[in-house]
């Protein structure tokens, strides 16, 4: 009878023939990392893995090609890269779309910067777990696991035991566990990535302090604290910035409905209008002006 563990090493023999050769390093002037075939020409990998337009790729099968960046998604911190990929097999997306219970077996593979492909499996840990973006945004349901990985794997995939893709890893948390951005979340942007579609989020273009620093902040300076959002930076040229809006500025609300949270300002930007300008609140010093703001996407 076959054990636990030889199940377990068969799985890993079977996925590294099934879909190591789709996984690939990230080499070059780029910073580095790993990624995967998801398209025929095209390759995930984490944005904060490319420093320029142009980046080399590592092939399990020794080739080298230089590929360009073709879309990224700042928000969620993914890009995809456009490259000769040869007879290296896409990756598929998984076929689950719910979120792995805690216990569910998880195999990561890995092109370090091109080093040579790593196998390793593990389970998922917790249940589905939220952290911040790199533009702030909260990015929700990522998969908690313990597949070990060493440096230079950010990009790699998580599959699950049929070799589907459930998401790529991202993060090295506490306890040598690893985040990994879900399928279920990334999927529909990277095929719009692939399809050349460029992310359509709203832009106010502002860099924000969260309400509780906002609160001590202006609490500091001697000003009545408020809920809110403020504004430590305005982007020249953007919505923000021909709007009026300055630094020190507090966001009280978005047309009306209150900007008590990070999460809610981005609510409220996601629902606001392009056809037409919308009303921003704001406590500049200790009085309180709406401006009109007309929002671009980006």
């Amino acid at each position: 009878m076959a054990t636990a563990e030889s199940t377990s090493q068969q799985t890993i023999e079977r996925l590294a023939a099934q879909a190591g050769p789709g996984i690939v390093g990230i080499t070059g002037r780029s910073r580095g990392g790993s990624g995967v075939v998801v398209a025929e020409g095209r390759v995930l990998t984490l944005a904060r893995n490319l420093r320029r337009e142009e980046v080399t790729i590592a092939f399990g099968d020794g080739r080298r090609e230089s590929g360009r960046v073709a879309g990224v998604d700042h928000d969620l911190g993914v890009a995809l890269v456009a490259v000769d990929t040869g007879e290296s097999p896409v990756v598929p997306w998984s076929e689950v779309t719910d979120a792995p219970a805690i216990g569910t077996p998880v195999f990561a593979l890995a092109d370090p910067r091109g080093r040579g492909l790593r196998v390793t499996s593990g389970a998922v840990t917790s249940e589905p777990r939220s952290l911040r973006g790199p533009r702030g945004r909260l990015l929700e349901g990522l998969i908690e696991h313990t597949a070990p990985l060493p440096r230079g794997s950010g990009g790699g995939a998580l599959l699950d035991g049929a070799g589907g893709l459930l998401g790529v890893n991202a993060v090295r948390v506490d306890d040598g566990l690893i985040l990994a951005l879900p399928a279920a979340s990334i999927r529909a942007r990277v095929e719009d990535l692939a399809a050349g579609k460029a992310p359509t989020r709203r832009r106010l273009g502002v860099a924000i302090v969260p309400p509780r620093a906002a609160r001590r902040l202006r609490r500091a300076v001697g000003l009545p604290e408020r809920d809110g959002v403020l504004v430590r930076g305005v982007l020249e040229g953007s919505p923000a910035d021909r709007a009026g809006l300055e630094r020190g500025d507090l966001i009280v609300a978005l047309d009306g409905s209150p900007v008590e949270s990070v999460d809610a300002l981005f609510g409220a930007l996601d629902a606001a209008p392009l056809e037409r300008p919308f009303k921003v609140s704001i406590v500049r010093g200790a009085s309180e002006r709406d401006v009109d703001v007309s929002l671009e996407a980006k």
